[in-house]
C-alpha cells in the first residue's frame, strides 16, 4: 500500500472521529462524576464494530462495480469530480449561518436524552452505539470517501480488510485516549473536558463546510495522482 493512500486514509479517519457518535457522546459519558468506564468502552465498541461491518460491505459492493467497469480510470475520473465538487461546495455550504428559533430541540439535545436513557444496561448502551452510527454512517462523507480510496486502489482482501480495521481504530481512537486522560487524572480534567466537549456541542452543525473540504481534498488528490496529472 502507497504512503499516500495511507495518509489519506489516516486524515480521513482523523476527521471522523471528531463527529458526535464518536466523540462528543464518549465525552458526556467521561463527564459523569464517576464515568462508566465499562459502559464506555461497550459503547465504542458497538460503534467501531458497526462501521467495520458496513465498510466490508460496501467495499465488497463498490468492488463488485468496479470488476463491471472496463477501464478503472473512469472511476478515477469519478473520483476526481466528485473530490472538486465536494471542495467547491465547502466554500458554499455553512450551516452554522443558520438560525435557530428560540427554545428549539437541538441535535445535540437529542442525542443528551438518548445517552441519558441508554446508561441504565449494557443491552441499552450497545442500542445507542448502534443507532449513533447508523444514523451518522451514510452522511459521513469521509468515511464513505475512505471506502472509495481502497475501492479504486484496487487492493486484495489481505490488505484491504486490515487497513478498514485500522481507520476504524483511528476512527475511536481520540476517545479512547480521552478515557485513558480521564482515568489516570481524575478530576483534574474535568474543566478541559467540559470546555471541549461545550464547544464541539455548539459547533456540530458548522463543521460541515471543513469536513466537505478535506474529504474533497483528499479524493481529488488522490486520484490526480493515480491518473498521472502531476506527472508522477
Amino acid at each position: 500500500m502507497e504512503w499516500s493512500l495511507i495518509a489519506a486514509l489516516a486524515g480521513l479517519a482523523l476527521v471522523d472521529s471528531t463527529s458526535v457518535g464518536t466523540l462528543v457522546i464518549p465525552l458526556w459519558m467521561l463527564l459523569e462524576p464517576r464515568p462508566r468506564t465499562s459502559r464506555l468502552l461497550l459503547y465504542l465498541s458497538t460503534v467501531a464494530a458497526f462501521y467495520f461491518v458496513a465498510g466490508v460491505l460496501l467495499t465488497v459492493f463498490a468492488g463488485t462495480v468496479r470488476d463491471a467497469v472496463a477501464d478503472l480510470s473512469v472511476l478515477s475520473w469519478v473520483q476526481l469530480g466528485l473530490g472538486v465538487a465536494l471542495l467547491v461546495l465547502s466554500f458554499v455550504v455553512d450551516p452554522g449561518k443558520r438560525r435557530r428559533r428560540r427554545g428549539s430541540v437541538t441535535p445535540a439535545d437529542r442525542w443528551r436524552a438518548r445517552l441519558s436513557t441508554a446508561e441504565g444496561s449494557p443491552r441499552a448502551m450497545i442500542g445507542l452505539g448502534v443507532t449513533a452510527a447508523g444514523i451518522e454512517v451514510m452522511s459521513m462523507l469521509p468515511y464513505l470517501g475512505a471506502i472509495g480510496l481502497l475501492t479504486t486502489s484496487d487492493l486484495s482482501l489481505p490488505i484491504w480488510l486490515p487497513a478498514l480495521a485500522a481507520y476504524v481504530l483511528i476512527m475511536v481512537l481520540p476517545a479512547l485516549v480521552l478515557l485513558a486522560v480521564r482515568v489516570a487524572l481524575g478530576d483534574r480534567v474535568q474543566e478541559p473536558l467540559q470546555m471541549v466537549s461545550a464547544w464541539l456541542a455548539r459547533h456540530s452543525e458548522g463543521v460541515l463546510g471543513w469536513v466537505l473540504g478535506i474529504a474533497g481534498f483528499l479524493l481529488a488528490r488522490d486520484a490526480a495522482f493515480k491518473l498521472g496529472l502531476f506527472g508522477v
